[in-house]
Order: C-alpha cells, then structure tokens, then sequence
C-alpha cells in the first residue's frame, strides 16, 4: 500500500512532531510513507471563511499532488474532514487509517502516564471516529486512560469563532479546561492540534493542569 503523509500547513508551521510521529509509528508498523513537497493548504480555512474560490484551487492541488496514493494519512481530524467533503481523494485521520483500513490497535507504544482525551469537533461528529482513538490509547503500555466529564464537549475554537465570538469562546474554554484539570490527569490528548493549542493556552494558566500532546506523539512513544 502507497501511504502518503499530509502534515497540514498548521502541524508543518507550529506543530511538526505530529507529522513526525505519525511516520514514525508508521514505519514501525512496518509502512512506508510518502512525503510529497508540493503539498499546502487543503483550502479548509478559505472555504471556511468564505473564500470558495481560493479553497476550490487549493483542494485541486491537494487532489493533483496525493493522486497516486493508496491511501492519505492526516494527523488532522478539521482537515480529513474538509477533504473527504471536497475531493475524492482516499483520506484518513490515523485512528481511522490504523483501526479500519491497517486493522490494528496494538502499536508497540509506551506513555508510563495519566491521560485524558478530548474527541475534537469534527473527528466527533463529521468523521465519527467514536472510540478508535481511545482504542488506541488504552493499548500503549503504562498509560492510564481517565474520562474527561463533558468530553464531547467543544473546546471553543472553532477557528475563526475563537476571534469573532471570543467571550464565548472563552466561557467554554474554561469549562474544558476546569474538567481536564479535574481528571487529575497529566496530559490531555486530542487528534487535531488546532484545538490543543486553543486548550493549551487555557490549562497553562492552571496550575498542576494537564499537558496537551498529539495522541500520536503517544503511540510514536
């Protein structure tokens, strides 16, 4: 199987170890994994604020660019999200890829720690991931996976929302960031890094609050 990588514009510019683990584990798992160059935005963001055009020509040249692979692997719930919806191409966020397609929930991972997840917005309910990410966690050796109250909660982020709609975004940020702290849990996990850097800002200012991480820098572990 030709597995190709899209990192997203997001993880490649902040956000690199979630593309790196993501390789890492599968290439353990015995994969190769393509990396093409020409890869940019998948045009979510443009068609997310209202800018068809733009995103239509970014989701061409994302369909031009992945168009040998077998199968697209994305550390990106929002973004496997808004490719399904606009391209044809075969796209899979990594729960999905290692569950249902590689047929595997046993990653030779170990993470000797106290987790929490937070199922983001579009995994939860565009995707529909259900439990395929925390199949994979409670598989990693030495980790005690605790559940987060309100998990299918949002976090607030919602992209643009977060600027536009900030007194709200910010009410729910709290909410999300007080259960995590509850769980007494050290790291919080999430599949898409866009909502953990939201969350992120929130728990810093707590103390004693769990840390985000990428679940697959866990199964990378």
């Amino acid at each position: 199987m030709r597995i190709a990588l899209f990192i997203t514009c997001l993880n490649d510019a902040m956000f690199p170890k979630a593309g790196i683990a993501t390789v890492t584990l599968l290439e353990r798992l015995g994969h190769q994994v393509h990396f093409p160059q020409e890869q940019t935005c998948c045009g979510q963001m443009h068609a997310n604020s209202g800018y068809a055009v733009a995103a239509r020509q970014l989701e061409q040249l994302t369909s031009s660019v992945f168009g040998g692979a077998d199968a697209i692997v994305s550390p990106s719930g929002s973004c496997v999200a808004h490719l399904r919806a606009h391209t044809a191409l075969p796209v899979y966020e990594l729960s999905e890829l290692l569950v249902d397609v590689l047929g595997v929930t046993e990653v030779g991972a170990r993470f000797a720690h106290r987790v929490t997840y937070h199922p983001t917005c579009h995994g939860l309910r565009l995707l529909r991931l259900g439990d395929k990410p925390l199949r994979l966690l409670r598989a990693v050796e030495g980790l005690e996976l605790v559940e987060l109250p309100d998990a299918d909660q949002c976090c607030g982020f919602g992209g643009t929302f977060a600027l536009k709609n900030s007194g709200v975004s910010g009410a729910m940020l709290d909410d999300k960031c007080a259960n995590a702290a509850e769980t007494g849990a050290e790291y919080l996990a999430a599949a898409d890094n866009s909502c953990l850097a939201h969350i992120g800002g929130g728990l810093a200012r707590r103390p004693g609050a769990p840390k985000p991480i990428h679940y697959a820098e866990i199964l990378a572990s």
